[in-house]
């Protein structure tokens, strides 16, 4: 018999209500890939059956039958031969090759002597996930100017999607909002940060059998510039013009910031992070106090944020000081001496001037000029000698010049000092001192006639009496033209005549050692009263005493 004339009476028995769903199938759906296989099983292990049908329903067309299995024999329908496996056993049907048209609701029936029992499952044949991809809107996005759109689009059916950064999932909130159909998922991020996107960013498509991922997606977020940072950001406010000075501007901004340089509010014509001493000085400005700052711009935000003003001089060091004096030959009491000080180099602030280490003050006779860069000596005194020093001084640098002025003076009036009595065959000396500039040049007379000395001592090696008399020193100075005399007499005795008394050796020995004798006995004394004290006290005899703590008692002087 045709199985398949039994297919009339098996939906005649169901429309009847002969036969009823029997829990003989897995809950669906059933998905499956497609192209794949697909096997329908039943929960009942090997049943007892005369026959068993398999149809097909896409809820389009009428069903179908598939496959009509009785014990001794399968039964195939046409459209199904080839692509059909059955379990003649447990009546298990294997459907190979899924195509998106065998989607649909399959149904079982199993007759017996017992009656029909039915039940269905439906298959969905799901398409492959794949194709995932994020496409943003915009392209470039500036912080929190621009609302930022992410699609991410995949083919595959029955597809959920989720989005991830990094590995943290990316969540709805006030800002960011995420909504998806079918075959897409969209998220939206309004007044997006720099943080919101860092990435890499993902989205992930899934259905029951399969998931894919986009590639990693990073969009751009252009931002800044932040808060401009300028070193350094205390600078002294004099810089010396030949120092290795410079001030340097960054911010955090995406694209980096162009930098743009302003001195007093006015644009310079130097760009980039950094302005260099030489910049300054190139553009002629700095000899003022002026500030600076530098202005941080970002070409895409369009924004631009000015840094801390830094303000300083640019000041010349101090070089090629020298001090200009009197070239005439000076006297004291006629000359006028002019010193200036000067330096070749640098700005002078401060001129202090001192003489021979000590500061040089203004007197009736020292006059400074108002800048003190000058100063006027008149009339000079032989204190005038010596060494001038003029220190300049600016906030960058300190330089000093010397200049050494003699004045000459003189000779002052001659003291001649000696021996006025002396011995036959005795030396005899006497000096002649007249304190003059040059040092004066000296003569001795005796008794009115000019001898041949001519240095300020007069020595006489063996005195006789021929040499008795009256000396006369001159000094006389070259330059001034002055001269000075002082006389002195000198009387030789024969030998023995002279009482000489103690020399000046003997008077000092016999001082010292009447010294040293006080100086022992003071400390003899002192080292009896700390160390044997009872040996400066008077001699006490001592007696018997009946009480035994003290046996002996003190009873004056022994």
């Amino acid at each position: 018999m045709d199985p398949f004339a039994f297919k009339p009476l098996v939906f005649l028995l169901c429309f009847i209500g002969c036969c009823t769903g029997q829990g003989l199938l897995p809950q669906g759906p059933l998905d499956a890939i497609l192209g794949s296989n697909a096997t329908l099983r039943t929960l009942v292990d090997s049943p007892s059956f005369a026959f068993i049908t398999w149809t097909f329903n896409d809820g389009v067309n009428k069903a179908i039958n598939i496959v009509t299995l009785s014990p001794s024999s399968v039964n195939v329908a046409k459209p199904y031969q080839g692509r059909v496996v059955v379990n003649q056993t447990n009546g298990f049907v294997t459907l190979m090759s899924l195509k998106a048209e065998d989607s649909g609701d399959y149904t079982i029936n199993i007759i017996s002597d017992a009656g029909t029992l039915t039940d269905d499952i439906q298959l969905r044949v799901l398409y492959p996930v794949s194709d995932v991809v994020i496409t943003p809107n915009p392209p470039e996005a500036v912080e929190y100017n621009s609302t930022v759109v992410l699609n991410c689009s995949a083919k595959g059916s029955f597809l959920m999607f989720s989005w991830t950064n990094g590995t943290t999932a990316i969540v709805a909130n006030s800002r960011i909002t995420l909504k998806q159909d079918k075959t897409s998922s969209v998220l939206t991020i309004t007044g997006v940060l720099r943080t919101d996107l860092l990435g890499p960013i993902y989205c992930t498509a899934r259905n029951n059998l399969q998931t894919a991922q986009s590639a990693p997606f990073n969009l751009t977020v252009y931002y800044g510039p932040d808060p401009v940072t300028i070193i350094p950001q205390v600078v002294q406010p004099f810089i010396r013009s030949d120092a290795n000075f410079t001030l340097s501007c960054s911010a955090v901004s995406s694209p980096p910031a162009t930098f743009t340089w302003y001195h007093s509010q006015q644009i310079m014509g130097v760009s980039g992070p950094v302005l260099s001493l030489q910049a300054i000085k190139d553009s002629g400005i700095g000899a003022q106090l002026d500030n600076y700052t530098c202005l941080a711009s970002n070409a895409k935000t369009l924004r631009a944020v000015s840094s801390p003003v830094v303000s300083f001089i640019v000041m010349d060091p101090i070089s090629g000081v020298r001090i200009t004096g009197p070239t005439a030959t000076l006297i004291a009491g006629n000359s006028t001496a002019n010193l200036s000080c000067q330096a070749t180099a640098g700005t002078v602030k401060t001129t202090t001037w001192h003489k021979d280490g000590k500061p040089l003050l203004a007197s009736s006779r020292v006059v400074f000029s108002q800048d003190m860069s000058s100063l006027m000596i008149n009339p000079l005194q032989k204190e005038d000698n010596g060494e001038y020093k003029c220190h300049l001084e600016n906030p960058v640098s300190t330089e000093k010049a010397s200049y050494r002025m003699v004045v000459n003076f003189g000779p002052e009036p001659a003291q001649v000092t000696g021996d006025k009595q002396v011995e036959e065959n005795r030396r005899a000396v006497f000096t002649c001192a007249a304190p003059s500039i040059p040092p004066a040049n000296f003569t001795w007379k005796l008794n009115g006639t000019l001898t041949n000395v001519t240095t300020e001592k007069y020595v006489i090696e063996k005195a006789d009496l021929t040499n008795s008399g009256t000396y006369t020193c001159e000094a006389y100075n070259p330059v001034t033209g002055k001269s000075t005399t002082s006389s002195f007499n000198l009387e030789v005795k024969k030998e023995g005549t002279l009482d000489h008394g103690l020399s000046d050796g003997a008077i000092a020995g016999i001082a010292i050692g009447v010294l040293v004798a006080i100086g022992a006995a003071i400390a003899l004394t002192v080292y009896c009263r700390q160390k044997v004290p009872h040996c400066c006290q008077p001699c006490r005899k001592l007696t018997r005493s009946d009480d035994p703590e003290t046996p002996w008692r003190s009873s004056g002087v022994r």
